[in-house]
């Protein structure tokens, strides 16, 4: 390397991110992410597993196609017939990369009932197959940090010596520790022949809260790739955030002189877009990208940041994208000042989105004394989420409720044909769903219902989210407005949109989640 304190992020969300229960996303989607993700200069973007569904095949391939920026990496099982396939989606890209991996601890290897002599045989066959196919191969032992450290350097050995450039450790469950995670990589860069030549990775998981910690304790040890997603989207507890590694080699600079190619003033807008499509919304007290992030309720706190903001924030709002001069925004705002705002909060619209935002938002401004920054992301989020060409449409909702019982009359409109129902239930937002199954027959069960206000006051957006399974299908539904029974009954629409969209795909989706079970 010709820097030895460069690191290259290597973005997941695509393919781990994806992987939560839940978080898929349509085509899209995922090339709108992968172009955001491409222009924020990230070194590495694994678009997907392109032998999971014809799906994510095309989502690879034309996310190779189109990037101008990234190294484009496909996912492939130790299979022949999946470092094809992966070669396949991503040999359009201007800079391709093939990732094969398998399970290394003794427990993965009872999977495919391989004993240690075999798995070694399997590991140099494939990596040579990828490497005969591509100049850029990543190698990971999965489940590497319980993995025996004798074997574990036997397999990297032969992962090396067969063409394999970037070498990934991935902690698969959470497992390690700071001072483990460095020690392993210590012992990888002393023990294998041939380590100094190639770039190692670090890819963790947060089941124990220690994802970042793991990642950057790698970093001080030598490993120069980190492998994350944005939010720490990703399965169980999710995986390492690419905000909070790079944030934290920023601002610590002086004890860990470490530096990356990110416009980290993309990442607000990223994040917030990531939670969008994915239907998993940021916890407030989230590091570096939560709502409560750069807020202070403290009289104390409040006292300090006004006289010296350095005294209670460690980064400015602005290194993230955050707009520090709001404009503010009410009813006699116009188009041109919408704009303005939502490009710095991220967004960048063309003008027939905007005209639909302008008009969500002159209605919510007539109803609100004040329109918030996170009162216009959410209109962003809800226009997006629910279009014209949605199969289930909400026309008409009224909804009484009180003492002597409660009852909801909806009209929907189902594949072009308007419907109308009058039901009741325990309480208005049962009475609604009911009204919805009526309307719309389905098994589906509500796993999560959960609302939160956007903003403060009485007047505030309700943000509604839902979450629903059918079959071992899970999807999810999100919507804002100042009337929370409304936000409800869309955000319920909203996933039983996804959830047709799921049904159609159904053989596809069983071979993803099949496959999934195996990808670290």
């Amino acid at each position: 390397m010709t820097d030895q304190n460069r690191v290259y992020i290597f973005d997941t969300t695509l393919r781990d991110g994806e992987q939560s229960p839940g978080a898929t996303m349509s085509h899209a989607e995922k090339l709108e992410i992968a172009q955001m993700l491409d222009e924020m200069n990230v070194d590495i973007i694994e678009a997907g597993f392109p032998i999971a569904s014809e799906g994510d095949f095309a989502a690879v391939s034309e996310i190779a196609r189109q990037a101008k920026n990234s190294v484009i990496c496909g996912l492939a099982r130790a299979q022949i017939p999946d470092i094809d396939r992966c070669w396949e989606a991503v040999r359009h890209a201007k800079q391709p990369r093939i990732h094969t991996f398998i399970g290394t601890s003794p427990l993965h290897r009872a999977i495919p009932n391989l004993d240690m002599d075999q798995m070694a045989e399997r590991i140099e066959q494939t990596v040579t197959h990828a490497r005969n196919l591509c100049d850029n191969v990543q190698w990971s032992p999965m489940d590497a940090t319980r993995t025996e450290h004798d074997y574990l350097c036997r397999v990297v050995e032969i992962a090396i010596r067969c063409g394999a450039s970037t070498i990934n450790i991935p902690d698969t469950v959470g497992y390690t520790a700071p001072r483990e995670s460095a020690n392993l990589i210590r012992m990888l860069l002393e023990r294998v022949p041939g380590a100094d030549e190639v770039i190692f990775a670090t890819h963790c998981h947060n089941d124990l809260g220690m994802a970042t910690a793991n990642s950057l304790a790698a970093v001080e040890a030598g490993a120069r790739q980190i492998e994350c997603t944005i939010n720490g989207l990703g399965e169980r507890a999710g995986n390492t955030a690419l905000e909070e590694v790079v944030m934290a080699m920023r601002v610590r600079n002086d004890i860990m002189p470490f530096s990356t190619g990110i416009d980290t003033t993309r990442i607000m807008g990223l994040s917030r877009r990531v939670a969008q499509v994915s239907g998993f919304a940021v916890q407030f007290n989230k590091a570096i990208v939560g709502k409560n992030a750069f807020l202070h309720e403290s009289g104390i706190h409040q006292d300090g940041v006004l006289k010296n903001v350095e005294t209670f924030e460690i980064m400015k709002p602005a290194d993230i994208g955050l707009n520090e001069n709001n404009i503010a925004m009410g009813k006699h705002s116009g188009r041109a000042a919408l704009r303005a705002k939502l490009a710095d909060l991220g967004y960048e619209v063309g003008d027939n989105q905007l005209k639909d935002i302008f008009v969500r938002f002159k209605a919510l401004a007539d109803r609100k004394k004040e329109v918030y920054d996170d009162d216009i992301v959410a209109l962003v989020q809800d226009a997006a989420a629910n279009t014209g060409d949605d199969h289930l449409q909400v026309k008409h909702l009224r909804v009484v409720c009180g003492s002597d019982g409660q009852s909801a009359d909806l009209t929907m409109i189902v594949g072009g044909e308007e419907k109308s129902v009058h039901s009741t239930g325990d309480g208005p937002v049962d009475a609604c769903f009911n009204a919805v199954r009526e309307i719309f027959p389905h098994d589906a069960e509500l796993q999560l219902y959960q609302v939160h206000a956007v903003t403060e006051g009485t007047d505030a957006q309700a943000t509604v989210s839902v979450r629903m399974e059918e079959e071992g299908r899970i999807v999810t539904g999100q919507s804002s407005d100042t009337d929370t029974i409304l936000a409800s009954v869309k955000a319920y629409v909203g996933a039983l949109n996804r959830l047709i969209v799921r049904r159609e795909k159904t053989g596809k989706d069983s071979d993803s989640k099949q496959i999934s079970m195996y990808s670290h």
